[in-house]
């Protein structure tokens, strides 16, 4: 009966916020700070879900512009990575997100930006033109460097797109790590603790492009021993 109860209210919900959502965008396309308005509602579907989120350190996410990297697990990410969203970000997905109903049109018109990972010519003008916005319009991008949803395999191997264009644009690479969400069930009330944590900025100005594996590797040891940390928490307080 919850599942059933919850998932018809999550449901209406979305469509709810589809449809005024894609009013809103309508309104003032592309806009910069779409992606940030639109968070706000996804965001407080967490707490629907009987989920307690932790945010930690949410004033480093206002170090803009910059390039976010956060860890990409499932598809609560939309209702826990939301909470961290700050103005003037945009986030960086598949094109083929385009061709999902009512998703795909509000993701394009809230101004995120579709890259083809399939094709890597397309791919690498996409972060390059990426990295020029970042600096002529102070715009920050939020980037799951996995490609993937982990789906319980902890972090995975990070792809170095994100980090050749933080480095170009030589704006911060800002690491957030949310714990372990492969137990949420929606028959529960409760969901437990997910802690999101904002990790303190990593400067790139010295650095150039043979530098990005580098960054990316160390970054991704950060985020990992970090995610160990979090979930390490989350069991000793149970």
């Amino acid at each position: 009966m919850l599942l059933l109860l919850r998932c018809l209210i999550l449901a209406l919900m979305l469509v709810l916020l589809f449809v005024c959502g894609t009013l809103y965008c309508l309104l003032r396309p592309l806009h910069r700070h779409n992606v940030y308005v639109l968070s706000r509602p996804f965001s407080w579907c967490a707490k629907l879900m009987g989920i307690e989120l932790e945010i930690r350190h949410p004033e480093r996410a206002h170090c803009q512009p910059c390039i976010f990297v956060a860890n990409h697990q499932n598809n609560y990410d939309l209702f826990t990575h939301s909470n961290v969203m700050v103005p003037g970000t945009v986030t960086l997905g598949k094109r083929s997100i385009l061709w999902i109903p009512l998703f795909g049109l509000i993701y394009w018109l809230s101004g995120n930006i579709m890259i083809n990972r399939k094709n890597r010519a397309t791919a690498v003008e996409t972060l390059s033109k990426t990295a020029q916005r970042i600096r002529d319009e102070k715009l920050s991008v939020w980037i799951f460097p996995e490609g993937t949803r982990s789906r319980g395999r902890g972090i995975l191997p990070f792809k170095s797109g994100a980090f050749h264009t933080a480095i170009t644009a030589g704006v911060p690479l800002v690491p957030v790590v949310a714990s372990c969400q492969g137990d949420i069930r929606l028959n529960r009330w409760r969901n437990g603790k997910v802690i999101i944590e904002v990790l303190a900025p990593i400067d790139t100005n010295k650095l150039t492009a043979a530098d990005a594996k580098h960054l990316a590797a160390t970054t991704h040891q950060q985020m990992a021993a970090k995610f160990t940390e979090l979930n390490q928490q989350i069991a000793a307080a149970k």
